[in-house]
């Protein structure tokens, strides 16, 4: 069964039974969405588009911190349960939303949690896999490292927005048309930029999010680390097993996601037979402050870029 977070236990307590604890929350009227993670607080903007000002959207660790970690404050979980439409992606690391959900106000909330949504292309836990109790299945979350995934998604929250805002129904559509638009354009991307490249092996000196990714495109794999594990520290074995595949498939380049201090990743390098190999940082796109948004920051932007790398990896 899923730990229950007790810190989570005990500000929803806080929540139910002392309204001095609880924040205030205005009514101004407009359409209230709560995203856990920056990829869906973008698909909604986007879809919002001109208008953007009718809606109070807010992004859950807009401070840049590591989702996996993220616990939710008083004020979240307020905002939460009293928002119309919450995002989440549904993974093992959102374990406290179920328990927030529990006290939620607005009896009408809509809630759309991502693994669900891309159903039956849900990839399982690799810890998990092979296990026979689906009570205990556990997903992975980085759902939104796939473009396909992305498309199925972006399209489950138009249908939400009709439902919040039916006299604008048509600009959510068409809204949603032109972005999928570009979302399947740059999948068509992807694909072509496999298809022609030499090689199909990328190595990550690193966490590994990017199974959604590398599922979509045919690709292989090796990582230190599976997922988004907590470990840090690689076994001697590891290292000179990755070490040893970049020697074997003249693999050129190692890869780290955001945030890396690559101490890891130059462990390998300095282990393969030459010690001549690139290290590249490619955008997990799951810790993301405000700060980069208000720069310009957007998922389709992230997700060029990872195009531009990996590309670079597999020439």
């Amino acid at each position: 069964m899923r730990k229950i977070s007790a810190l989570v236990m005990i500000l929803c307590i806080c929540i139910s039974f002392s309204s001095c604890s609880r924040p205030e929350l205005v009514d101004d009227g407009k359409i209230s969405v709560v995203c856990a993670g920056f990829s869906a607080y973008d698909w909604v903007s986007v879809l919002c588009g001109d208008r953007i000002s009718k809606i109070d959207l807010k992004m859950l660790g807009d401070n840049g911190a590591d989702m996996h970690s993220y616990q939710p404050s008083v004020e979240d979980i307020a905002r939460i349960g009293n928002c119309d439409l919450f995002i989440y992606s549904g993974g093992e690391s959102e374990t406290w939303v179920d328990d927030a959900l529990k006290n939620a106000v607005n009896p009408d909330i809509i809630v759309i949690n991502m693994v669900d949504v891309i159903g039956e292309n849900a990839i399982e836990h690799e810890e998990h896999e092979g296990h026979e109790d689906h009570d205990e299945m556990e997903y992975d979350e980085h759902v939104w490292l796939s473009l396909k995934n992305a498309c199925l998604i972006v399209n489950e929250i138009e249908h939400a927005l009709e439902t919040l805002d039916g006299e604008n129904a048509e600009y959510y559509r068409g809204q949603c048309e032109e972005y999928t638009k570009l979302l399947m354009g740059l999948d068509e991307r992807y694909e072509k930029m496999t298809k022609n490249t030499a090689g199909n092996t990328l190595i990550f000196g690193d966490r590994f999010p990017f199974r959604y990714l590398v599922e979509d495109y045919g690709l292989n794999y090796y990582a230190a680390f599976d997922g988004c594990s907590a470990d840090t520290e690689a076994s001697f074995e590891i290292i000179t097993s990755l070490a040893d595949k970049m020697d074997e498939l003249h693999v050129d380049c190692i890869i780290v996601i955001e945030g890396s201090d690559k101490r890891l990743a130059n462990t390998i390098k300095d282990s393969t037979k030459t010690g001549n190999k690139s290290i590249l940082e490619a955008d997990s796109i799951q810790s993301v402050s405000k700060k980069k948004m208000d720069m310009g920051y957007t998922y389709i932007g992230a997700m060029e870029n990872n195009l531009e790398l990996f590309e670079k990896a597999l020439r």
